[in-house]
């Protein structure tokens, strides 16, 4: 039997029209009429019209966390991963694929998530793509308010900081290309330790199961089942980097041969396909792709 992780993409993979066809699906359709009594807004018709808030945090996140729990269990009916794993948002949706949480519980985490991520205002990110890792480790260890949010393959990562130590490190560091995200504030740094510390006794108030499947987090890139260290490894998740390029790495180690992305675009299949050479990967991003798997 093949061993088969499923991973769940994050902010940035969003699309206009994104799961739109999944309302053609019944138990679909059950789940955006819960999402809009949990949200007060209709994920159906922001993905639908609504491009300019789409790419709205607030909106982003619980947008992506419906369309992708839905896409996972209609191919739950067919299959079972061995493993799972999510870029930022998308730990939520693996931790709910796992059972951690129920879905209206995970939905309301990812509400409040939102909310505190888009009011964290005042920080930077960006992109670098093609850059050399030493220079970059030795910039960063040398400018305050500058960290690494998304460690994503060799040849990409995410910084974030104050605007002033990004544009520092910007100006120093040598890359192929440098991009400025359109984002509010620095995610996965210590400038949200207040927005983090407020998440944490929001967190405290949902029930966490221990996981039917081990679950890689981003902090933490070691699978595990168990529901404390799983809660504890999410409160570290807004302040802390993203290790995707170890969570790649980790796949194979653990016996994976075959990843599926479950989600809008291919942004962690083409990251995994950078580091880790020889598994078989496959993307669903919509009801029509879960056919494929279920075939």
């Amino acid at each position: 039997m093949t061993k088969t992780a499923w991973v769940f993409p994050g902010q940035g993979s969003q699309a206009l029209g994104m799961g739109m066809d999944l309302l053609e699906l019944s138990e679909a359709k059950e789940k955006f009429v819960q999402a809009e009594e949990i949200l007060g807004w209709s994920v159906s018709d922001i993905c639908q019209n609504h491009e300019d808030k789409l790419a709205r945090t607030l909106y982003t996140q619980p947008c992506l966390y419906v369309v992708e729990t839905i896409l996972a269990d209609v191919i739950r009916k067919a299959e079972k991963p061995d493993l799972v794993a999510g870029h930022s948002l998308g730990e939520y949706i693996a931790l709910y694929v796992a059972g951690v949480f129920e879905w209206a519980a995970g939905l309301r985490l990812v509400k409040r998530r939102a909310e505190l991520m888009e009011n964290a205002a005042g920080g930077k990110m960006a992109a670098l793509i093609g850059f050399d890792k030493e220079q970059l480790d030795r910039i960063l260890a040398e400018t305050n308010d500058a960290v690494l949010a998304n460690d994503n393959s060799s040849a990409q990562v995410v910084i974030s900081g104050t605007p002033e130590a990004i544009e520092s490190v910007l100006a120093q560091v040598k890359a192929k290309r440098k991009l400025p995200l359109n984002v509010s504030g620095a995610f996965h740094s210590p400038m949200m330790a207040e927005a983090s510390a407020e998440f944490k006794n929001v967190l405290a108030t949902v029930e966490f199961h221990q996981a039917t499947v081990p679950v890689i987090s981003n902090v933490e890139p070691v699978p595990t089942v168990e529901a404390d260290i799983l809660k504890q490894r999410l409160v570290k998740q807004m302040t802390g980097s993203v290790r995707w390029r170890e969570t790649a790495l980790a796949l194979p180690e653990q016996g994976i041969e075959r990843v599926v992305e479950i989600g809008p675009g291919n942004v962690l299949t083409g990251l995994i396909k950078r580091t880790a050479s020889g598994l078989k990967l496959e993307n669903v991003r919509s009801a029509a792709e879960t056919e494929l798997v279920r075939s």
